[in-house]
């Protein structure tokens, strides 16, 4: 395959991943294989994979303030729990060898996928109050935070569901403190990438302009269209990823 054609449809697929990140999640179920598959290394790709997730929540954040839909300071303080465990996740990420990659990514996948199939109704808020962030919600994100760091696939759903379940918050506000969150983390872990020579910088900052402009609008999409397109939309990427999985 030609360069040019590997880099356009790298662009393609962060657009697609991106929408889908900000959406729902598991954008980086289409990115990490699709940086495999253009011929990285797993820990390479996993690394590389990390430049568009930064420039895809910086997009996603910017497109949530342009619409003055925000709430940065509760979300930096969420994001503050995450970063210990994506620090730890990252250096222990760098030193894992290719095939036990492979295989934990696999089994990840499947696990993720069938856990997102089971879900409880409850009545939802438009915002947390302090009051709500208790103990369990901390440590759950410290959790998440470990698991970002060290793989990111599908963090975006453990994200939704534990901002969902445990602060019974709306999920357009759910969106809004994940893309944030994510950014704040993820910046320590592309730095340990960096300095261990697992980035790849042309193949991330196409993939990162790609998912740049996915998130912009997933981020429009999911303001003006509220709680049931997100539903419609996670529903979906459940449904392909499922379907990825299985064929």
């Amino acid at each position: 395959m030609m360069d040019v054609l590997k880099l356009a449809l790298l662009f393609g697929i962060g657009s697609i991943a991106g929408f889908t990140n900000v959406m729902a999640g598991g954008g980086s179920s289409l990115t990490l294989p699709a940086l495999i598959f253009m011929g990285l290394e797993p820990s390479l790709a996993n690394g590389t994979n990390r430049i568009a997730i930064v420039i895809q929540n910086i997009s996603a954040v910017a497109s949530f303030r342009k619409n003055r839909f925000h709430r940065f300071k509760l979300s930096f303080q969420f994001a503050l729990f995450t970063l210990p465990g994506a620090i730890i996740g990252a250096f222990l990420a760098v030193r894992v060898s290719d095939v036990l990659f492979q295989r934990i990514l696999g089994v990840v996948l499947i696990l993720i996928t069938i856990s997102m199939f089971f879900s409880h109704s409850r009545k939802h808020e438009r915002e947390a109050p302090n009051n709500r962030s208790n103990k369990l919600t901390y440590l759950a994100l410290l959790g998440i935070g470990f698991y970002g760091g060290f793989l990111q696939v599908g963090v975006g759903f453990l994200f939704m569901a534990a901002l969902y379940h445990l602060l019974r918050l709306d999920l357009v506000f759910v969106n809004m403190h994940k893309v944030f969150i994510i950014l704040i983390y993820t910046i320590p872990a592309l730095l340990i990438f960096t300095t261990t020579g697992n980035v790849n910088w042309k193949f991330g900052l196409i993939l990162a302009a790609g998912n740049a402009l996915g998130a912009w609008w997933g981020a429009h999409a999911a303001i003006r269209g509220g709680e049931k397109i997100i539903r419609i939309f996670l529903a979906i990427a459940i449904a392909v990823m499922a379907f990825l999985l299985l064929f």
